[in-house]
């Protein structure tokens, strides 16, 4: 927008003013008048728009060569349809009158240059920038919304870095430029204008650590790309060459919305008059853009690139395990990913260290790793293996006494799209763990929950997981997709289930049958014992009251009916007032498209099968789903994690457009 200007007008010396297209100019017609005049009449250019604004209550327009009187408080208004191309190219005449003259009694002469100035960014969300006539400063969701998106450039297109692109401030490489947002000035006018004023882009000192400018100058070099605004750098004034018309800029974000920025940055450009002290500001075009979030993928998006670690223990390599996920990927046409020993440090817990995501404009959408604060042996992973071309990384350090438990990613999850009450949520809700409804107790770090939160498109729900040992959310609960309307049920762990499944066998003659038959290194338990186990039973019925608890958060804040939850058989015991599972956790199994890694339970063998296996398989396989059973008890159970906890899955991005939605 443009400050409210006043052209003095001059019985004795033309004025001179420059009038921005579009921006109307007010003109002073009552400080310099004729001695008996009370009235007056106006003729201009055809380049120009005159009119006046006044009371209609009060004033009556004049009819045909009537004239305007002068005793009233009728303003004048100018503006320009198009530009000059020559210095004081357009014209308005202001003619006095007096009672019982004909003559007029003296005339003023406004002289107009015009220009055009405009800052043009991609408000339509087209992925190119066209001229807009609306509202480009402000920014509104939905799908009528409008306004421009930045991208967090946070990869690294140059191998020769190791650091992301926005942690420099020159350009290190050209395909660095499709992580930016183009920006154009117009500025159409008389070169001579130009020589005589100034164009000069600003960004607000609290925007100027967000993002970065870049001038474009043509070339296909990289010296052709200036950094022109950004950390220390407010504004920069516009270097034009003759005849040009249209200069080229590109727009770099810097940091995600978080709890101290809200994601809306803002640039202008000013024309200014250097030839009035103080320099007179003739005209302000703003342009607003909002930061893409980081986004999670939910189980039910389709599975693009598992990852996993190549460990060794006492008993030797995780080898087994390592081929039963390559058979896994390739049922499920995905991509597998071992991260070697010598990157991994022995630590197994991808899960934990980690969260992909992604981040999207109208013209790019990229992954994005979320390094979580854990930072044990998989800590340079995501940083130095992870990040490069056209796949960012992003991290929250947190302050000491540094990371629990519960700030690692395994205690991070999303739910797929839902409705709650009325309230869409398109992306999904992320779900973290806490120690909710307890005082006190293990929380995440409030810089991560923090973060999470400012994204604002998958708005988090706490729950309690404080009442395991490890603390995470997949020990207790997973979501898979289903061809059906709903699209997905959520799994929630289940003593209950487990216990009423046992009693059924007991009944049936079976209770004889032992858990973890086929073990080596494990005491069996039969059917009977479990059942009599008076701590085992105690412990459970604590588990199953801590589940309800979610159970009851998660119907409400996701919308879900019973209908939509599947009880996965699942027993714990307590250790130190924590729970841990007594059995391999089933819910904590990997999810690729239809197929399920699940943790191999070793319970009673009935038949000829394990009784959980096919108690499993009859509650998942008529969704349409293929439930095969992988060992991860010494590599991983035994450790307190099991296949989820061992494993990471980069997903397709959802079609849906965040910018669409309306938080």
């Amino acid at each position: 927008m443009a400050p409210k200007r006043v052209v003095q007008l001059s019985l004795k010396t033309p004025t001179h003013a420059v009038c921005v297209v579009g921006v109307e100019a007010h003109v002073d017609i009552h400080s310099d008048v004729p001695k008996g005049a009370n009235s007056f009449r106006v003729s201009g250019s055809s380049e120009v728009d005159v009119f006046m604004v006044y009371n209609r209550t009060r004033v009556t327009e004049p009819i045909g060569k009537a004239r305007w009187p002068l005793d009233t408080d009728a303003d004048m208004v100018v503006s320009v349809g198009t530009a000059s191309k020559e210095l004081k190219d357009f014209k308005v005449r202001v003619s006095y009158f007096g009672e019982q003259e004909d003559q007029a009694l003296g005339r003023s002469v406004l002289y107009l240059t015009g220009v055009a100035i405009s800052l043009e960014v991609d408000t339509g969300r087209t992925g190119k920038v066209k001229r807009s006539q609306g509202d480009k400063k402000t920014w509104r969701w939905g799908p009528e919304g409008y306004g421009a998106i930045l991208l967090v450039n946070c990869d690294r297109d140059n191998h020769r870095s190791a650091e992301p692109d926005l942690t420099h401030s020159w350009l290190m490489s050209l395909a660095d430029l499709q992580d930016m947002s183009p920006m154009l000035l117009s500025c159409n006018g008389p070169d001579k204008l130009f020589d005589s004023h100034k164009l000069v882009l600003n960004v607000p000192f609290s925007d100027s650590k967000r993002v970065r400018v870049f001038r474009a100058r043509g070339g296909n070099s990289l010296s052709d790309y200036k950094q022109v605004l950004g950390p220390q750098c407010l504004s920069y004034e516009v270097e034009r060459q003759p005849g040009e018309q249209e200069i080229k800029f590109y727009v770099e974000g810097l940091t995600f919305p978080d709890a101290d920025f809200l994601g809306l940055v803002s640039l202008s450009v000013s024309l200014v008059d250097p030839g009035t002290l103080p320099e007179v500001i003739l005209f302000t075009d703003t342009v607003g853009f909002r930061m893409a979030p980081w986004i999670m993928t939910p189980n039910t998006q389709p599975p693009e690139e598992l990852y996993v670690c190549s460990v060794m223990d006492t008993h030797g390599s995780n080898e087994k395990f390592l081929e039963d996920m390559s058979y896994l990927t390739l049922k499920a046409n995905c991509k597998l990913t071992i991260c070697p020993q010598v990157e991994n440090r022995n630590d197994r817990w991808i899960q934990d260290e980690m969260e992909f995501g992604y981040i999207e404009a109208p013209h790019k959408s990229f992954p994005v790793v979320f390094d979580s604060p854990r930072n044990r042996g998989l800590k340079d992973f995501p940083y130095k293996r992870i990040l490069g071309p056209d796949f960012g990384y992003v991290t929250r350090e947190i302050p000491l006494p540094g990371p629990s438990s519960l700030d690692s990613f395994g205690n991070l999850d999303v739910s797929p799209p839902v409705t709650v009450g009325g309230m869409e949520y398109p992306l999904g809700r992320i779900l973290i763990g806490s120690s909710f409804p307890k005082s006190g107790g293990r929380q995440m770090a409030r810089a991560v929950r923090n973060f999470l939160k400012a994204q604002q498109v998958q708005a988090p729900v706490e729950l309690y997981s404080d009442w395991l040992s490890v603390g995470h959310v997949d020990e207790f609960l997973t979501f898979v997709p289903t061809s059906d309307q709903k699209g997905f049920r959520m799994l929630l762990a289940s003593p209950s289930a487990c216990l009423k499944l046992f009693q059924e066998k007991k009944e049936e003659g079976y209770g004889e049958a032992a858990q973890f038959d086929g073990l080596k290194h494990q005491a069996k338990r039969s059917i009977n014992e479990m059942l009599a186990d008076r701590h085992l039973q105690r412990d459970n019925l604590h588990a199953q009251k801590c589940i309800d608890w979610n159970r009851n958060v998660l119907k409400r804040e996701l919308g879900l009916a019973e209908s939509d939850i599947v009880d996965i058989p699942q027993l714990f015991f307590l250790k130190n007032f924590y729970a841990e599972a007594f059995f391999p956790d089933m819910v904590n199994m990997v999810v690729l498209g239809k197929y399920l890694g699940i943790p191999k339970p070793y319970g009673p063998i009935i038949n000829g099968r394990c009784c959980l296996e096919e108690k499993v398989q009859s509650l998942l396989e008529p969704l349409g789903l293929h439930c095969i059973f992988i060992d991860d008890y010494l590599s991983y159970h035994e450790l307190q994690g099991e296949i989820h906890c061992g494993t990471n899955v980069r997903r397709k991005p959802f079609p849906f457009k965040w910018w669409n939605m309306v938080p």
